[in-house]
């Protein structure tokens, strides 16, 4: 099961004794916060979570897999997620739970 943006939203609503609209705020105040800083180049680091990391991805050659044509493809910038040591031990310790 996906977690949905609304799914946050109710989740924070109930925990916090916010009504919908401040819970949707500040959920989407926070998401602004995180693309503006992502956009800027930064990273983020969200302690006992983890790391949001914008990388650049070099030029390289590529296909067009409808006509099999080679071509080169732009660099880009990708976004990757590192999660922290907690994190990644509380979900191994709730696999293992689940078996």
């Amino acid at each position: 099961m996906t977690l949905t943006k609304m799914d946050i939203v109710e989740k924070i609503s109930e925990a916090l004794d916010l009504s919908g609209a401040e819970a949707k705020d500040t959920v989407e105040e926070m998401l602004e916060i995180i693309k503006y800083t992502l956009a800027s180049g930064n990273d983020i680091m969200i302690s006992g979570f983890g790391k949001f990391q914008v990388n650049e991805k070099a030029p390289r050659k590529g296909r067009n897999p409808a006509t099999g044509e080679t071509m080169m493809l732009d660099s880009r910038k990708i976004v990757t997620f590192k999660c922290s040591g907690k994190l990644r031990n509380q979900i191994n310790e709730s696999e293992t739970k689940v078996l």
